[in-house]
């Protein structure tokens, strides 16, 4: 059996997949951990959202939130498999961790791991970013504030402000980890499809490529910088695939879970 180590420096299959609604972007996460858990190899995923979606965290309250505000602005919404807060999902490029535990150690150290691997990608464009130090914020409980509100511990900040927002899951053997980096400021909207009289103050801005690069970031680029982050910090060796026929039947499963009300407001 390979060492933790070892595990670390095997190949991984990076994921570069296509614009899609939220429901099949969660469900493509869990048909790809069903995969690990089967004996797969680890991989590293980035992708994006068509149409804007709001997605909410696992246990995140849902009933502030304005049903009919959100469909006449168009934004889908979803319910992730993750913790966490809200997050709208436009202007951004989400990746997605998914290994099986201990690779990374423990579920700490994994997300410790992941975020130094984002701050090395990110530094190769040019930005300079961080981690929050220790002490500096605290884990946020579930609640209507959006996800960018402020950093803790931990997470990947620039020029003093939150730049990638993550959530875990632990199941069955499997740490799944996925994140959000802005490319453009839409968190500002959240409050916005909040229900009036919602308690909630405006967020302030999170920090965004753009901003920070000047200018939008071209995605392949985007794409291949934090790649290169990830090879260089972990040691591992990425191996650029797709998704199989086994995993687009398997997401095709999972997706009426992520498209029902029932899951999606369930709070």
């Amino acid at each position: 059996m390979l060492s933790s180590t070892d595990a670390v420096r095997t190949a991984w299959r990076l994921l570069d997949t296509p614009p899609a609604p939220g429901a099949w972007n969660m469900a493509v996460d869990e048909a790809l951990a069903d995969g690990v858990r089967d004996g797969g190899v680890p991989l590293l995923r980035f992708y994006r959202w068509t149409p804007a979606c709001l997605s909410l965290g696992r246990n995140q309250p849902s009933d502030g939130y304005d049903v009919d505000e959100i469909r006449r602005r168009g934004i889908d919404v979803v319910r992730r498999p993750t913790g966490g807060r809200a997050v709208l999902h436009h202007r951004e490029l989400t990746y997605s961790v998914i290994v099986r535990d201990g690779v990374l150690g423990s579920p700490r150290e994994a997300y410790a791991a992941i975020n130094r691997a984002l701050v090395a990608g990110l530094r190769r464009l040019g930005i300079d970013a961080r981690l929050q130090p220790a002490g500096q914020g605290r884990a946020p409980i579930p609640s209507l504030a959006p996800c960018f509100e402020q950093p803790v511990e931990g997470e990947v900040t620039a020029a003093g402000g939150k730049l990638v927002g993550s959530a875990q899951r632990r199941d069955r053997g499997i740490i799944l980890q996925h994140g959000s980096l802005p490319i453009g400021d839409d968190q500002s909207l959240v409050p916005a499809l909040m229900k009036a009289g919602t308690p909630v103050e405006p967020p302030a801005p999170p920090a965004t490529l753009t901003a920070l690069l000047g200018r939008a970031p071209e995605w392949d680029g985007l794409v291949a910088a934090l790649a290169a982050g990830w090879e260089e910090t972990t040691g591992a060796r990425l191996e650029r695939g797709r998704l199989s026929e086994a995993e687009t039947r398997g997401a095709d499963e999972h997706r009426g879970h992520y498209e029902n009300p029932a899951w999606t407001w369930h709070r």
